[in-house]
C-alpha cells in the first residue's frame, strides 16, 4: 500500500493539533508516547501508516477476527451501501431479518430473539433492561469484569478508577470475587428472583484472567437455583476470539442472555447484538418500542454482520482462532520466559485472546511500546496495568505469524535488559 504526504491528512503535526484543539489532549499524548504514528490505512491483518509503514496488528481489543476489509464483508457492506444504506423504521427491511436468523443460528440453542445495537455498552444497557422487565432488580457482577462505560453499563464494571469521577451510579449494584461459585451463591441466597448476574467468560480488561474449569456450568445451575438471571457478556470472547464460537461452548452453558459485538460488524462498521430466550426477551417482544434505537438494525450494519459471519465460517475461522492460539499461547509464553524469567508472572489465554503478565509495574507498558518499534501493535489491559494483550486476527499467515514471534522476541530481549537485573538485584537483597 503507498500512501502520500501532500494532504493535511498525512501531516502529523496537523493531526496532532486537531486532536488537542478538538478532540482530546490526553489522547494526542497518548498517540506520542506510541510513537506519533497516523494510520492511514489497513487490510488483513496490516495497519499502514502516513510514513510508509506497516505494522502487524495483534491489538483493536478483538474486533479484527476476520482481519481488515475482509473481502467477504467488503462485498456485503458495498452492494448494501449501493442500494439502501438506512432504513425507514417504518416497514419491515431484510437485512435485519436476515442478520437475526444467521445470528440466532449460531448461538447456543434456545437463543432465538435478537436485539440489535451499535456498541458493546448498548447491549450491556439493553440487558439490564432486559433484567428489570422480569423483576431483577438487583445487578451482580465480578471484581474486574469490564461491561463498558456508559452508566448502567459503568455500575456493572468492576474497577473503582473509572466508576469514581460518576458515583452516585445505579442502586442495588452488587459484586463477587470472578470464578468463585461460592462466593455468587452466598449472595444470591440473599435475594432469589431478584438478581440479575452479568459475567464474562474470559475477563478480557482485567488481563485475561481465567476461571477455574467448570465455573460457568456451577454459575449456570445457581442462577436456576435461585431464579436469577445470567447474561454471559461475551463482547470480545464471542464470534470465535476463543477458538469456540462462544466461550459458552467450552462448557455447554446456555444463559438466559449472550452479548455479541466487537467482532460482529467484520471490521468494518460498529455493531452490537443482544441474544435471548423468548421468555427473557417477552416484554420487547409484545412492544417493539419499548426499547429502540434510530441506528439499531440499520441496513448497513446488518449486512456487515452478515459478511462477518460468512467470513468466520466461510475461511474457518474459529478452528483456525483454536489451533493458531494454542501454538502462539506456547512460542509467546516460551520467548517470554526465556528472556524475563522472573519478572514474568505468567502467560494464558484461550484461542486468540493472550494476556502476558508481569510480577512488576513497568515491563508491561514499556513492552507494549517496544513492541509498536518493532512494528507490532497489541493491547493494553484497561483492568490491569500489568498485563498486555494478544488479540490478533484468525487470518494472519506463516509470514504474518513468523514475522510476531521475531518482533516480539527482539521486543523481549530489550526490555528485559532493563528490568531482570533490577529485579533480581533487588531480590537478593531482600
Amino acid at each position: 500500500m503507498t500512501t502520500t504526504t501532500d494532504s493535511p491528512v498525512h501531516d502529523r503535526e496537523h493531526i496532532g493539533r486537531l486532536y488537542r484543539a478538538n478532540l482530546s489532549k490526553g489522547r494526542a499524548t497518548l498517540g506520542e508516547l506510541f510513537g506519533g504514528h497516523i494510520e492511514t490505512g489497513s487490510e488483513g491483518a496490516w495497519i499502514f501508516t502516513d510514513d510508509g509503514r506497516r505494522f502487524l496488528n495483534c491489538g483493536s481489543y478483538g474486533v479484527l477476527i476476520t482481519g481488515a476489509r475482509h473481502p467477504t464483508v467488503v462485498r456485503h457492506v458495498t452492494e448494501q451501501l449501493a442500494r439502501h444504506p438506512v432504513a425507514s423504521r417504518v416497514f419491515l427491511e431484510p437485512q435485519a431479518a436476515l442478520a437475526a436468523e444467521a445470528l440466532a443460528a449460531r448461538a447456543p440453542a434456545g437463543l432465538e430473539r435478537v436485539h440489535f445495537a451499535c456498541s458493546g455498552a448498548e447491549a450491556v444497557e439493553t440487558a439490564i433492561k432486559l433484567a428489570r422487565t422480569r423483576g431483577k432488580d438487583q445487578l451482580v457482577a465480578t471484581h474486574g469484569g469490564y461491561h463498558g462505560k456508559t452508566m448502567g453499563a459503568l455500575s456493572l464494571t468492576g474497577k473503582d478508577v473509572f466508576q469514581n469521577p460518576f458515583r452516585p451510579l445505579l442502586p442495588g449494584v452488587h459484586h463477587v470475587p470472578y470464578g468463585d461459585a461460592d462466593a455468587l451463591e452466598e449472595l444470591l441466597r440473599t435475594m432469589p428472583g431478584r438478581a440479575c448476574f452479568v459475567v464474562e467468560p474470559i475477563q478480557g480488561e482485567a488481563g485475561v484472567v481465567l476461571p477455574p474449569p467448570g465455573y460457568l456450568r456451577a454459575v449456570q445451575e445457581l442462577c436456576r437455583t435461585y431464579d436469577a438471571l445470567l447474561v454471559l457478556d461475551e463482547i470480545q470472547t464471542g464470534l470465535g476470539r476463543l477458538g469456540t464460537w462462544w466461550g459458552a461452548d467450552a462448557e455447554g452453558v446456555t444463559p438466559d442472555v449472550l452479548l455479541a459485538g466487537k467482532a460482529l460488524g467484520g471490521g468494518i462498521l460498529p455493531v452490537s447484538a443482544v441474544i435471548a430466550t423468548p421468555k427473557t426477551f417477552s416484554a420487547f417482544d409484545k412492544d417493539p418500542y419499548l426499547h429502540t434505537s434510530t441506528f439499531s438494525g440499520t441496513p448497513m450494519a446488518m449486512a456487515a454482520v452478515r459478511g462477518a459471519l460468512a467470513a468466520i465460517e466461510e475461511d474457518g475461522l474459529v478452528d483456525r482462532a483454536r489451533d493458531l492460539g494454542a501454538e502462539m499461547l506456547t512460542t509467546v509464553r516460551d520467548i517470554a520466559q526465556r528472556h524475563f524469567g522472573p519478572v514474568l508472572r505468567e502467560v494464558r489465554g484461550r484461542g486468540l485472546l493472550i494476556g502476558i503478565e508481569f510480577a512488576i509495574p513497568g515491563p508491561a507498558g514499556d513492552l507494549l511500546i517496544e513492541l509498536i518499534s518493532q512494528g507490532v501493535v497489541a493491547n493494553h489491559s484497561l483492568n490491569s496495568h500489568l498485563v498486555i494483550r494478544l488479540t490478533p486476527p484468525a487470518v494472519l499467515s506463516a509470514a504474518d505469524t513468523r514475522f510476531l514471534y521475531e518482533a516480539f522476541d527482539r521486543a523481549c530481549r530489550a526490555q528485559a535488559a532493563r528490568y531482570v537485573p533490577t529485579f533480581e538485584g533487588e531480590s537478593a537483597h531482600a
